[in-house]
């Protein structure tokens, strides 16, 4: 079967993600998935000639008003896929809401991906009900090799140095991504940051994320990642190295004073060096296991919290002392 997928496309966002994924599922059965890029289309005499062109067989759209409107009334059986701003956002507009009404209509059946998102749905267009599926959105666990990298959005902290050899190098292996992580500090540069990101593939942008669940990404992470110009002392650094994530980070005096090459971490002065020990350290776990052994001592030695407390306990009360 030929089958027309429609859906939002912008790099690194989910529904561009879960697209890929599904797309994926689809083929894997034999079917033929051409997937385009609902955002990009003008009209629906566009879509209509495509399906009339390329013979498609079917439809399928995540969003049901961005994407799942142009497959009305173009001759071929097509289900829709709740992206979250049509059931949560577009609901609140009338026009919108009565187009997603004769889409959820005409379709053959509906996904959404967690029961209170089918109970709203079903609120809004009960005649719908008997024909949305609830299916969760499914994780693959690969081998997968996720760099974080970790910075306010700001240009020192340079998060763009390492992102062409990125793309380069997940083109060649889809198992390696980079994770840029950090609020906007500089909102000129993070609308720069967006605009590079918008189509590089195996590089994610996260911008805002609770601390607690920044750490848990650095401990699922293969590696954490400092590419700034300049640097007072990175904490994203000392807290890879105290929870043993091995830390590749750029040549500059803020990451040597804290790290030692080969010993506790690697430190690398150009994108292509950058590769050749990330690739070291994907190939050599003794070189990994001994880094990361280092990394925890040193943070026990040189990095104490109790000693950093007492420091500052004593220096307020010098103060105290000097008022008197």
């Amino acid at each position: 079967m030929r089958i027309l997928f429609l859906a939002c496309l912008r790099a690194n966002t989910g529904n561009s993600t879960t697209a890929q994924r599904i797309r994926s599922h689809l083929e894997a059965a034999g079917h033929e998935c051409e997937l385009r890029d609902a955002s990009a289309v003008q009209s629906p005499v566009e879509v209509a000639n495509l399906i009339s062109e390329r013979k498609f067989d079917a439809g399928l759209a995540i969003h049901v008003f961005k994407a799942g409107r142009f497959l009305l009334d173009n001759g071929i059986p097509f289900g829709v896929i709740f992206g979250g701003t049509d059931i949560n956002e577009d609901v609140k507009n009338e026009e919108k809401f009565w187009v997603m009404g004769t889409v959820l209509e005409e379709a053959r059946f509906a996904v959404a991906f967690t029961c209170k998102m089918k109970d709203a749905a079903a609120k809004y267009w009960p005649q719908a009900i008997s024909k949305i599926h609830i299916q969760p959105q499914g994780m693959m666990h690969i081998a997968a090799h996720i760099f974080l990298l970790i910075c306010g959005l700001r240009r020192v902290k340079d998060p763009l140095y390492l992102v062409e050899a990125f793309a380069e190098w997940h083109e060649r292996d889809p198992s390696i991504c980079l994770v840029i992580i950090g609020p906007t500090v500089d909102p000129v540069f993070t609308s720069e940051v967006r605009s590079k990101l918008h189509n590089i593939d195996g590089v994610y942008l996260v911008e805002e994320i609770p601390l607690a669940d920044v750490q848990a990404l650095i401990k699922r992470s293969f590696a954490v990642v400092n590419s700034s110009l300049s640097e007072g002392m990175s904490a994203a650094i000392l807290e890879a190295m105290d929870l043993e994530v091995p830390v590749l980070a750029r040549d500059i005096p803020g990451n040597a004073a804290i790290m030692n090459h080969e010993d506790t971490g690697l430190i690398f002065s150009n994108p292509t060096e950058f590769v050749k020990l990330a690739k070291r350290l994907m190939s050599e776990p003794d070189l990994k296991r001994k880094i990361t052994n280092n990394a925890k001592n040193y943070i026990r030695s040189h990095h104490s919290w109790e000693l950093e407390r007492e420091t500052y306990q004593n220096l307020v009360q010098i103060c105290l002392t000097d008022g008197l």
